[in-house]
């Protein structure tokens, strides 16, 4: 066992059962506006499966052979059908582990040529910008999500506590933030992101 006790000594660790979630990334786009920096937002089409209609940042899953930072610089190339040039990483944030079983990791950046962004229509319905100010000095509204779990057939519950009997069982409370800007609301996983991202720029200037 010595020779085992060596290799984790020098393991570093992962996710457990990270191929059971969707890994994706995201870039938090900042564009200058009348010189003035905003954040960029897309509205997804109404006709998309997987979150029609919401708003959120450029990304998507990360395919195999790429890095978290590579899929955010891609995605939002291909999203708004500008060249890749246009787009500086500054930094990642945190990763997001979020509930519903997604590993998201966002990343910071610039994005030039605001005038040549020319969104896809099969990704994008259209995008808006909104001053970076408006989030510097405006708290989202929060509430609770709530996960439940219940067990499979097959999974033998008479052997474990009452606690853990049939159906669903509450068992964990996480806090979801929103934002009204307008005729715009932000929610769910863009604006926890987004919170991450305004409270990290406030510590920075404490």
């Amino acid at each position: 066992m010595n020779d085992f006790y060596e290799h984790l000594a020098n393991r570093q660790p992962g996710l457990m059962d990270i191929n059971e979630y969707f890994i994706s990334a995201v870039l938090i786009p900042i564009v200058k506006v009348e010189g003035q920096n905003h954040i960029l937002f897309e509205v997804r089409p109404k006709h998309l499966d997987r979150q029609p209609g919401e708003i959120c940042f450029p990304g998507g899953k990360v395919e195999a052979g790429e890095t978290p930072k590579e899929t955010a610089v891609r995605e939002t190339s291909e999203e708004l059908g500008i060249n890749t040039e246009s787009i500086e990483i500054i930094g990642p944030l945190d990763i997001l582990v979020a509930p519903l079983g997604t590993v998201i990791y966002p990343f910071a950046g610039t994005i030039t040529g605001l005038e040549k962004i020319a969104p896809d229509p099969g990704e994008v319905e259209k995008v808006f910008t909104i001053p970076l100010d408006f989030f510097l000095h405006t708290a989202p509204s929060q509430t609770k999500g709530e996960v439940a779990i219940r067990y499979g057939n097959g999974f033998p519950l008479e052997k474990v506590p009452p606690g853990y009997g049939p159906g669903w069982k509450k068992r964990w409370a996480f806090s979801v933030y929103y934002y009204q800007y307008g005729e715009y609301f932000i929610w769910g996983m863009t604006s926890k992101i987004l919170f991450a991202f305004i409270n990290l720029i406030k510590q920075h200037h404490r």
